[in-house]
C-alpha cells in the first residue's frame, strides 16, 4: 500500500478534496493523508462538491504538516503554489511532486459561480489523480 500526503496552504479545500478522491478512487491501494502549512477549517463548498460525487469528506479535519513531518511517505504532493514554495523537505518521503491548482476559496460571484469554481478544481484534481497516480500504478503492476 502506497502512502501519500497532499499538502496545501490551509488544508481547507484542494488537499482535502485530493485526500477524499484518492481514498475513494485508489480504494485499498493507498493510505492517504492531507495537511497544510497552516490549519483552518474544511470549507463547506469543498464538502458539498465532493458529496455530489458520493464522497463524504465532512469527517476530515484541517491539520498542519508538522504532525506528519517524521513519517515515511511514498510521495508528498503539494497542490498549491504557495505550499510548494513554503513546504519543507520531508526527510522520509521517497518523492516530492507539485501539482498547481487555483485556489477555489478565492472565487467571487454568486453562490453558483463559486460552486462552479470548486467543481472545476475538484474535477481537475480527480483527473490528475487518475493520470498521475492510478494509471502509473496500473502500468507498474503490469510491468512487474
Amino acid at each position: 500500500m502506497k502512502k501519500i500526503l497532499f499538502l496545501c496552504t490551509h488544508n481547507s479545500a484542494r488537499s482535502q478534496m485530493a485526500e477524499g478522491l484518492l481514498r475513494e478512487l485508489g480504494k485499498d491501494k493507498y493510505q492517504v493523508f492531507s495537511a497544510g502549512t497552516e490549519a483552518a477549517i474544511v470549507r463547506p463548498q469543498a464538502i458539498a462538491v465532493m458529496k455530489e460525487l458520493g464522497i463524504d469528506i465532512s469527517h476530515q479535519r484541517s491539520k498542519t504538516f508538522h504532525r506528519f513531518f517524521h513519517e515515511n511517505f511514498d510521495e508528498v504532493i503539494t497542490v498549491c503554489d504557495q505550499a510548494n514554495e513554503s513546504c519543507p523537505v520531508f526527510p522520509n518521503a521517497q518523492k516530492r511532486t507539485h501539482w498547481s491548482f487555483p485556489d477555489p476559496s478565492k472565487a467571487e460571484g454568486t453562490d453558483e459561480e463559486i460552486m462552479s469554481v470548486y467543481r472545476k478544481v475538484r474535477d481537475s484534481i480527480k483527473q490528475k489523480i487518475k493520470s498521475e497516480l492510478l494509471t502509473k500504478k496500473l502500468v507498474e503492476s503490469k510491468i512487474l
